[in-house]
Formats: structure tokens, C-alpha cells, sequence
């Protein structure tokens, strides 16, 4: 069951702030926790990290051989397999064509400028164990790097007594090079300075637990990481045109998540509102994580009805949603006015499932209102740039005084003066 909500600037604003307290709740005991494991890594590298893997996962971290990957491969159905190569090939096809690339152009003042394009050296991609392994992850964080050029890349799991067999095809599905046995927060310190044979890398991605999350922004300087994700959130924007039963199918599929998940609907029809609340309620009695999704509806989810389309428009550019559906009778007229969402997805036949795991488009997304300034994860976010610039005696001279002059201006003789020299 969804609480229904008739916007009137007050009640619905309400709702928003206990979703924004939700993410923004923090454990200082676990904070402190990881604190000392960063420490310890950094002073006292692998015999830290090996301590605290037998301390919580029973097992020193080690490297899998590539054989592994391949035996993994094997024994997973061929139509998992078939899924995850799909998977990879559009996740491949929509990064290529967002790839940038270097440029270099002569500048109006009669020299050469430009832009050198690389990409990063050596990338972690963090994978947890147990229930939460998603072999689409792999490829959603590992894929956009191979095609960014980045030279390594190492994915970090916890070292499960069985590793899942659907995470370690997707990683040699996806080009990963190495494969090391290392979970919690000591693996992403020593992804940030390094410990024996884990090298230190230049940035680190994918989810984790608490533990993760808090090392990952400590971890944060030593090296980039993709971002910390909050609990996942979906909003749906929808008129009475829409299906009742896919609204509730698409609400339910992020509140399955997570308790702390968040799934919301905004309509400026209150019988559809009604619809889907009862929606809801019968589908929710055939699937299977019926408690979890209970529980996050109660919590996190509603439906607000607005007075107009535009208004939800407006409501959700402020909440800034992880995933934005928009199922209205002419969805792709609203995409003008959306400006704020980390993925936003056209039509009743555009569910976000789609783009968890095969359309492409990454679902590494800004969560916790964060995409009012976040981007997903893309090939972007594996490229570094340099500026590249190239004057000759011709191209500097005729405007070398106007060099001098801003020097001087900012008391900085020693710019003026290297300048001056050149034209003494």
C-alpha cells in the first residue's frame, strides 16, 4: 500500500524531507570503524589488509588465475551467458560514441591549442559478495573503462567461500585484467595506497556496504572514486493515460531494493494515484520480497497528485531522482523542462529495469538528490585531459606586452620577466 498525497505546499514537502533525511543519516560508530582500518593500511600495507580479511571474511586476500574466469564462464547457463554478452555489447556501442577524443586547433592568436585525451592507468571496480553480487554491475563499471583505454583494472571482491559464477564471466566478458579476493573497507585502502600485490589504482568504483561507502569518502583524495551512493530511488511521472499495472510493476521494482529505497509516483490524476496504490497491493502478494517492498513503500514511497503535469515536473527537478520515468500520454514533450535526474526514461514500454541491464546507458547513477550537479558513470569518467599549447616567435610576439601587462597588474615580475626576455 502507497500513502496518497493531494499536493497543497505543505504535505508534499513533508514527504521530501523525510526522503532527504533518509540519505542523509550517518553511522559515526561505523565512520570511526573504518577510520582505523584507512590507518592501519596505510601505515602497515598488506599485513593490515590480511589482518582485517581474517578478522570478517575468514580468508587472506589473494589473486584468482585467469583460468578461474574461464571456468566460470563454463558453468554458467548459456542463456546468462547470451544475456550478459547482449549486455556488453550495447553497454560497449553507447560508450564508444560518447568517446572523446583529442583535438588540437590553431587559436585565433595564430598558435596551436588543444586538448590531450587519456585514460586513467590502473582502475579498482569493487564487487561485493554474497547476495548482493550483480554480475550487470561488473559490466555497468568495467566496460566504459576498457573503452576509455584505461591500461588495468582490477575488480575487488570479498573472498566468498564461492565466488559467484555470473560475477566472474562478466568480468572476463568485460576485459577485466585482475581479479584479487579482498572485500570491506580494507580493500579500498589499499586500492587507495596500495598493500603488497594490490596496487594502488587511480580511481575506484562500484556499490558496497556502510563499511564501503564511509572508506570510499575517506579513501576520496588519495584517489577518485565514481561517487557514494545513497539508498537506490525511482519517480514516476504519469498521467491517465498510463497503465495502472506498470506504474505499480515499475514503483515495486525499486522498492525491492532496499527498506531505505525510495519509489515514488507524481500524477495529476488521483484515480490513476488510486489505481496503482491497489496495483501494488495485489502485486506485491506474488513477489517475493514482499517485506523489504512493504517496508520501503510505508516508509519512502508515495504518490503526490499535483494540480498539473508541469507541476510534476517541477517537484521532481527538486527531488532530482536516481531514475526518472516519465509515462504520459506524449512523455518526450516534458523532457525539455527536466533538469535535474541521473537517468530518465521515455514511455509506458521504457521501464527502468531496461536500463539496469541492457539498453547501455550506465546505471551507476546520482542518488540522494545528488543529480542537481552529478553525471552517471560513462567513458567520461575514466578519461583524464592535458591542455596542449604551441606558440612560435611569431605567434607570442604581438602579444607579449598584453602578457606583461596582466602580470604586472597581478605583481608577478618574474611571469613579466620571462616574457620580456624573450624579446630584449
Amino acid at each position: 500500500m502507497i500513502t496518497i498525497i493531494r499536493a497543497d505546499g505543505a504535505a508534499e514537502r513533508r514527504q521530501l524531507s523525510a526522503m532527504r533525511a533518509r540519505a542523509a543519516e550517518k553511522n559515526a560508530d561505523i565512520e570511526q570503524a573504518v577510520k582505523a582500518i584507512m590507518e592501519d593500511v596505510r601505515a602497515e600495507g598488506l599485513s593490515a589488509v590480511e589482518r582485517y580479511s581474517l578478522k570478517f571474511d575468514a580468508a587472506a586476500p589473494y589473486e584468482l588465475p585467469k583460468e578461474r574466469l574461464d571456468e566460470a564462464y563454463a558453468a554458467c547457463p548459456p542463456e546468462l551467458v547470451a544475456a550478459l554478452e547482449h549486455a556488453a555489447r550495447n553497454i560497449r556501442d553507447y560508450n564508444e560514441k560518447l568517446l572523446v577524443k583529442t583535438m588540437e586547433w590553431t587559436s585565433p592568436d595564430g598558435g596551436r591549442v588543444g586538448r590531450v585525451v587519456r585514460g586513467l592507468s590502473r582502475v579498482g571496480i569493487y564487487v561485493p559478495g554474497g547476495t548482493a553480487a550483480y554480475p550487470s554491475s561488473v559490466l555497468m563499471n568495467a566496460i566504459p573503462a576498457k573503452v576509455a583505454g584505461v591500461e588495468e583494472i582490477v575488480m575487488l571482491t570479498p573472498p566468498t567461500e564461492n565466488l559467484s559464477n555470473a560475477v566472474l564471466a562478466a568480468a572476463k566478458i568485460a576485459g577485466v585484467d585482475r581479479v584479487i579476493a579482498v572485500g570491506g573497507a580494507q580493500a579500498v585502502a589499499a586500492a587507495a595506497y596500495g598493500a603488497g600485490f594490490i596496487l594502488r589504482v587511480d580511481k575506484l568504483v562500484g556499490p558496497g556496504n556502510a563499511y564501503v561507502a564511509a572508506a570510499k569518502r575517506l579513501a576520496y583524495g588519495a584517489l577518485d572514486i565514481d561517487m557514494v551512493a545513497g539508498p537506490s530511488e525511482v519517480l514516476v511521472i504519469a498521467d491517465g493515460s498510463a497503465n495502472p499495472k506498470y506504474v505499480a510493476a515499475d514503483l515495486l521494482s525499486q522498492a525491492e531494493h532496499d527498506k531505505l529505497a525510495s519509489a515514488v509516483l507524481l500524477t495529476d490524476d488521483g484515480a490513476l494515484a488510486r489505481a496503482v496504490d491497489a496495483e501494488i497491493v495485489r502485486q506485491t502478494g506474488y513477489l517475493a520480497r514482499s517485506e523489504i517492498m512493504e517496508t520501503s513503500l510505508r516508509d519512502f514511497g508515495c504518490a503526490i497528485v499535483c494540480e498539473s503535469l508541469k507541476q510534476c515536473v517541477e517537484l521532481a527537478n527538486e527531488i532530482a531522482p536516481e531514475h526518472l520515468e516519465i509515462v504520459t500520454e506524449n512523455p518526450r514533450a516534458l523532457l525539455p523542462q527536466v533538469k535535474n535526474a541521473g537517468a530518465v526514461f521515455l514511455g509506458a514500454y521504457t521501464p527502468e529495469p531496461l536500463g539496469d541491464y541492457l539498453a547501455g546507458p550506465d546505471h551507476v547513477l546520482p542518488t540522494s538528490g545528488t543529480a542537481r550537479f552529478f553525471s552517471p558513470l560513462g567513458v567520461d569518467s575514466f578519461l583524464k585531459t592535458m591542455s596542449v599549447l604551441e606558440f612560435d616567435q611569431a605567434a607570442l610576439e604581438p602579444i607579449s606586452q598584453e602578457i606583461i601587462t596582466l602580470a604586472k597588474a597581478e605583481k608577478l615580475t618574474a611571469h613579466a620577466n620571462s616574457i620580456q626576455v624573450r624579446f630584449q
